[in-house]
């Protein structure tokens, strides 16, 4: 076991620090104020990377959702829609997997995939929020989820280490992803050869917190990723898309941004918690 499994063991999830360097453990709380507190282990990444500015990259020319909230409904509720399990099954999650929740919000998607993947896999939980990456490193301290490591990204880059994932999970909020080029750019270092990146969304326009399938397709294409799998999932306009690098990644000056869908955008109901 590594030294940040062991850490995990005697009950500090870690979180990662931002520059990749380190994981620290989960924050603790003394009088209502949270107080990171150094971890002995770290995952390292591979090697120290100059990334490009994020102007380097074209703009999205569609519209971006509005992140309006952390939270959908009850976990009991959404339990029995049943997504997350059909979303796992179909991606093939597995024993021993390592796998990124990206905005992982209020962690609904990582304390279930923390089962999963076992005490030999591990699972990286993401978000963008300092206060909601607390809660979530909170949750994995209180539920003694020994696999799970907690990170704190950045719209443009998720922070994952390279060549690191099986799957790379992106539920319900790739519509708020304000530059997905960047963002789609730096997310794929992080996948393994064979990794996949699995986008669940609701199939209408990203105003209204969705993403049609064929723009996904060609944002996805525009870094080098090819679908290997659309499924739409059961009681609802939500469907499964999952991509594998199937080209060198571009340099930024190279990508070209996909056409905006021509459909009427309105005004939707916020995303549910990853």
């Amino acid at each position: 076991m590594s030294l940040a499994g062991e850490t995990a063991k005697r009950g500090q999830p870690c979180i990662a620090r931002t520059d990749g360097a380190a994981f620290t453990p989960a924050p603790r709380v003394v009088q209502g104020k949270v107080f990171p507190a150094l971890c002995l282990a770290a995952i390292s990444l591979a090697g120290c990377r100059a990334e490009p500015a994020s102007n380097q990259f074209p703009d999205a020319e569609r519209d971006v959702a509005p992140i309006v909230s952390d939270q959908f409904s009850t976990e009991d509720a959404r339990d029995r829609l049943g997504e997350a399990e059909e979303v796992m099954r179909l991606s093939g999650v597995r024993a021993g997997m390592s796998v990124a929740d990206i905005g992982a919000g209020e962690g609904y998607y990582t304390v279930r995939l923390s089962p999963v993947v076992g005490p030999r896999g591990r699972v990286l939980a993401q978000d963008i929020l300092e206060d909601v990456r607390d809660r979530l490193a909170q949750r994995v301290q209180r539920e003694g989820l020994d696999n799970v490591s907690v990170r704190l990204g950045t719209a443009d880059d998720p922070k994952l280490p390279g060549n690191s994932f099986d799957r790379i999970f992106l539920v319900h909020m790739y519509h708020e992803v304000t530059n997905p080029y960047a963002f789609l750019w730096n997310l794929r270092e992080g996948l393994k050869q064979d990794g996949e990146v699995v986008v669940v969304d609701a199939d209408r326009p990203a105003r209204r917190h969705g993403m049609p399938p064929a723009q996904l397709t060609c944002e996805m294409a525009a870094i080098g990723l090819d679908p290997v799998r659309k499924v739409d999932l059961t009681g609802g306009e939500a469907y499964l898309m999952s991509f594998r690098a199937a080209r060198p990644r571009p340099e930024p000056s190279q990508i070209k941004a996909c056409p905006a869908p021509h459909k009427q955008e309105l005004p939707g109901p916020p995303r549910p918690a990853a």
